[in-house]
């Protein structure tokens, strides 16, 4: 004979292993797909930066100037080092691209703006990321939507 008590304790257990065993399949597969998504972006980027004569870098750097700021919210916007960011802001200085100027507020920093050349650089390179981006399947609220998702989820881990 049986124990129904043992019985539905281990159907129980069976039930709680297939929803761990799910939510580990559906975490795969949703993070197979956000790795996709971001090499499709990153692919995109590198080919438009390439037409334009930049490093994948560069033109991150560029698209993310949007106005005066330091080094480290560049670095930030770019998810990188500062270290990293100055190296690339380096290359950008030489061509002529970026300028370090005072900042008006802390006499220790510096303040990267665009030269005009950069900023005219910079709306052609926003142009060429606008044609046929691998986000252009979504409309702008579906992207808004698939954006506050992806916050939501960082900013709650675990």
């Amino acid at each position: 004979m049986t124990n129904p008590g043992a019985q539905a304790e281990t159907q129980g257990e069976a039930r709680a292993e297939a929803r761990v065993e799910a939510q580990v399949i559906a975490e795969r597969q949703l993070c197979g797909l956000v790795n996709g998504m971001a090499d499709q972006i990153a692919e995109h980027l590198r080919e438009r930066a390439v037409r334009l004569g930049l490093t994948a870098p560069q033109a991150t750097a560029l698209r993310e100037l949007a106005g005066p700021m330091t080094m480290r919210e560049l670095a930030e916007r770019m998810s990188c080092e500062p270290s990293n960011a100055t190296f690339v802001v380096d290359k950008l200085e030489k061509q002529t691209l970026i300028e370090r100027r005072p900042h008006p507020s802390d006499r220790r920093a510096k303040q990267l703006v665009l030269t005009p050349e950069g900023a005219a650089l910079r709306e052609r390179l926003l142009g060429l990321l606008a044609e046929n981006s691998p986000l252009a399947g979504l409309t702008e609220k579906e992207q808004e939507a698939l954006r506050g998702l992806l916050q939501r989820a960082i900013s709650h881990p675990g």
